[in-house]
């Protein structure tokens, strides 16, 4: 499959992703009335799990892999979880403590800046699949 057309279908898993991190974040922050660096935690977390399946089944769905689902997770944590969880918490803590940009404005910056990162790692590594042989960021 072509880059552009995967990297179309990755930004539309993303976009619905987004949509899904924003309303968890909404609802968490009133549910918790804690501190929104937990509620963004939380959204990522539910976020990230909600992306596995969908690029699993769509994104990345013509690939045969070598490796479990399990094993896929747990590099798409490794990866996409810890871009998507260190950089949503360093920008929120940034954009909203320092800049004073409302938290759903804020996280929204911060999703998009991690989007290119991730589609990478996950295109190289995580879902690289059998056809591939070495993934490209292991050389």
């Amino acid at each position: 499959m072509k880059t552009l057309i995967r990297w179309s279908k990755f930004n539309l898993v993303g976009a619905i992703g987004m949509v899904v991190q924003l309303g968890a974040l909404a609802v968490l922050c009133r549910l918790l009335a804690g501190h929104y660096l937990v509620a963004s935690a939380a959204a990522v977390e539910l976020t990230l799990l909600h992306n596995f399946v969908w690029h699993v089944s769509y994104t990345w769905r013509d690939r045969q892999y070598d490796s479990s689902r399990i094993n896929q997770l747990v590099r798409f944590h490794l990866t996409n979880g810890m871009v998507s969880m260190l950089g949503n918490l360093a920008l929120m803590r940034l954009l909203v403590d320092d800049s004073r940009l409302p938290m759903l404005a804020a996280n929204s910056v911060a999703i998009l800046c991690c989007s290119v990162v991730n589609f990478l790692l996950g295109d190289g590594w995580v879902f690289a699949g059998k056809a591939r042989g070495i993934p490209y960021l292991a050389r």
